[in-house]
């Protein structure tokens, strides 16, 4: 089967987006090997994008990572699919996806924004297995107790707060806590390190995928739960290693706002 796609970023972190329209869906070993970046296309995620499910939606998106499991969200890849499929500055449109719907603009300044999630703080919606709610947890990974808050922007994640980004522990601690036992479906583990209340670093290592230039729904988990403990204001610039995002929340019951660049890169086809 021969596919039509295009390739786009959201600050590094990149995508195969496929129209697909009623075209059956690649098994996990295709989309493995689509992902390869030696031998096949090279991606963080594959965006599928079917014909919409519910009134009022544009479309209906999927999305797989590399090793060929299924997201539940991605806010950078939604954002990369509101550039594809948005009229133009100004238009908003309701993307589907397997948590409901998000509405996506792209802004007067050419940045897309796209509405995430409502943050989920309850163990069993992240889920997380914990005796009881609480605020922050403990967990033991390579023999250390590890503090962390645990939030759901329609997939599971962790935050840790370090005092540098770039010596935190992301590649011997993320693989570690991503399949921790406490994690049932997994989680994406995200590194925070606050410089002021509206301004932090972050690294992220996704489920998955392992260590991403961008994470769009980290930035938002990291930008909620520092909001939740105190240490952040209702808007957060979030700077990654592949560049920057804003992150708006406005506090218990409200959805958080992702905004950044979304880049199209070629169009292409390949055989599957």
């Amino acid at each position: 089967m021969r596919i039509s796609f295009t390739k786009m970023h959201g600050l590094g972190n990149d995508f195969v987006v496929v129209q697909a329209g009623d075209m059956p869906l690649p098994s996990a070993a295709a989309i493995r090997a689509l992902a390869d970046r030696k031998t096949g296309i090279g991606f963080d995620q594959l965006l599928w994008l079917e014909a919409p499910r519910s009134p009022g939606t544009a479309l209906y998106y999927r999305i797989f990572n590399t090793d060929g499991s299924e997201a539940e969200q991605c806010g950078n890849g939604a954002r990369c699919i509101a550039r594809l499929v948005a009229p133009g500055r100004g238009d908003t449109l309701v993307l589907g996806h397997r948590g409901g719907s998000s509405r996506a603009r792209i802004e007067d300044d050419g940045l897309v924004s796209v509405e995430i999630a409502v943050p989920e703080f309850a163990p069993g919606r992240i889920p997380f297995i914990a005796g009881a709610a609480a605020d922050s947890y403990v967990v033991q990974a390579a023999g250390e107790d590890i503090e962390l808050r645990v939030v759901s922007l329609g997939n599971p994640h962790a935050v840790i707060r370090v005092d540098d980004v770039d010596t935190a522990p992301v590649a011997r601690l993320g693989p570690l806590l991503e399949r921790h036992e406490r994690f049932p479906n997994r989680a994406n583990i995200g590194f925070m390190q606050v410089l002021d209340p509206g301004h932090i670093r972050l690294r992220v290592f996704e489920r998955g995928v392992g260590e991403t230039r961008a994470c769009g729904t980290g930035a938002c988990a990291a930008a909620v739960v520092g909001r939740q403990a105190g240490w952040l204001a209702a808007r957060v610039h979030v700077d990654l290693p592949g560049g920057d995002l804003l992150v708006r929340w406005e506090g218990p019951g409200s959805a958080a706002w992702l905004t950044g660049e979304a880049i199209r890169v070629f169009e292409g086809t390949a055989d599957l």
